[in-house]
């Protein structure tokens, strides 16, 4: 295999690390400045230039993009995919991730733990967005900010509304967040390779930090992730795009707690505390794709004229619950199942004689036009109203409301 190890610091750690695992195993590997390249775009042949010369062909890239560059990066890692080069993780899933907004508004459809969040632009609703996640103290973050630069701990909502107003002031979008108290301090990175977590750590703060990042001071121990902390943070990974990924994790009381999506993982601090070859497990994979690579089905699909993917829900008291999916009659309407998702289970490839149940969800190939019509009008959800809890009234003000009401209705009278 020839590997490209997009990186602008071939010095660092990680970038090291992985170019010696990739050495090590017999593989051509370079490490190409990210910046260095230019994209040439033409009818049929997209292309790269590298410091002034044609690209030669790769079989692989490893996109290691630094927040500063994460558009022009995102743009190198697109044209390797247009070129039919194996990236290990997508431009798209990228750009997801760097953004936490954009992030946790897509994790937020999902089955899967998040911390209370709110994004305000008008100062009017701050006040009411503090409010709905729980009030103070909250955590104040930056959309951008990496390695735990850029967020805050607001202890009172006086302190909170001048930091977001001075953040503001300097055109920065801010996230509201709740503070997960039971967390103390405490977070745990998942290192995420393919459908499986090759690696866990815990990071705890130290003395009055909250931030327990390793580049804050944060200590760090070798954790063994159960079954559901896991299952969250491969979920988190596949939802956002990424076959690599550092997946954050608070340890909230109702279960893991989705932080953050980090698509540029650090390895040092995680090789060195669980001392596995974390580096050596991101080759192998990527090893393994090139051999047998995935097809992204949104570019491949477009070629069959009249077919698609499409998600079929199955609600109570539809004609498929109880059926097997033979039974449904869904293959003979030229519909195959892809995957079957219960609740937060995934079951790829279904048998034909599994049942199905309410609430299950269908992803399946098949004639769009047929796919169509059973598809359920999408019922609109009922929205809870949220209440904002108030201060209570002194027994003075209400004696005193309740005469100057008797007052007033006696003038009426009168």
């Amino acid at each position: 295999m020839k590997l490209g190890i997009l990186s602008c610091n071939r010095k660092c750690y990680s970038t090291r690390r992985l170019r010696e695992a990739a050495v090590q195993r017999g593989h051509k590997v370079k490490v190409l400045n990210t910046i260095k390249f230019a994209i040439d775009l033409e009818e049929g042949e997209p292309d790269l230039f590298f410091r002034q010369k044609q690209l030669t062909h790769y079989d692989a890239v490893l996109p290691r993009i630094g927040a500063s560059i994460t558009y022009f990066g995102t743009a190198v890692v697109r044209q390797f995919e247009q070129m039919d080069v194996f990236a290990a993780n997508s431009s798209s899933g990228i750009a997801n991730s760097r953004d936490k907004l954009r992030s946790l508004q897509i994790l937020s459809r999902h089955r899967i733990g998040i911390p209370q969040t709110t994004f305000v632009r008008d100062r009017k609703d701050v006040l009411p967005a503090i409010e709905r996640v729980g009030g103070a103290p909250v955590v104040i973050k930056l959309l951008e900010g990496t390695q735990g630069i850029g967020v805050l701990l607001a202890e009172s909502v006086k302190s909170a509304e001048a930091i977001i107003e001075l953040l503001q002031s300097q055109r920065q979008n801010v996230l509201i967040q709740k503070f997960v108290a039971e967390s103390k301090g405490r977070d745990i990175r998942a290192f995420v390779v393919g459908d499986r977590v090759v690696a866990a750590m815990r990071r705890v703060a130290q003395g009055q930090e909250f931030r327990s990042n390793v580049h804050r001071g944060g200590q760090t121990e070798s954790v063994d992730l159960d079954e559901t902390y896991r299952e969250t943070a491969v979920r988190a990974a596949q939802i956002m795009g990424l076959r690599v990924a550092g997946v954050d994790m608070l340890e909230g009381k109702s279960g893991p707690q989705i932080m953050e999506v980090n698509s540029s993982p650090g390895l040092e601090g995680i090789e060195r505390c669980t001392q596995l070859d974390i580096a050596g497990a991101v080759v192998d994979y990527i090893a393994a794709q090139v051999d047998f690579p995935e097809i992204d089905l949104r570019q491949r699909l477009t070629v069959s004229r009249g077919y698609g993917v499409s998600e079929i829900h199955i609600p109570d008291g539809s004609e498929y619950v109880s059926k097997t999916i033979s039974e449904s009659g869904l293959r003979e309407k030229d519909i195959n199942v892809l995957t079957l998702y219960r609740g937060t289970t995934v079951i790829p490839n279904p048998k034909s004689e599994r049942r199905l149940e309410p609430g299950d969800r269908l992803l399946c190939f098949g004639k769009l036009e047929l796919m169509r019509d059973l598809v359920p009008p999408k019922a609109r959800k009922k929205r809870r109203p949220k209440v904002l809890k108030l201060p209570d009234l002194p027994v003075a003000d209400e004696v005193h409301s309740e005469s100057a009401a008797q007052r007033t209705a006696q003038q009426r009278s009168s």
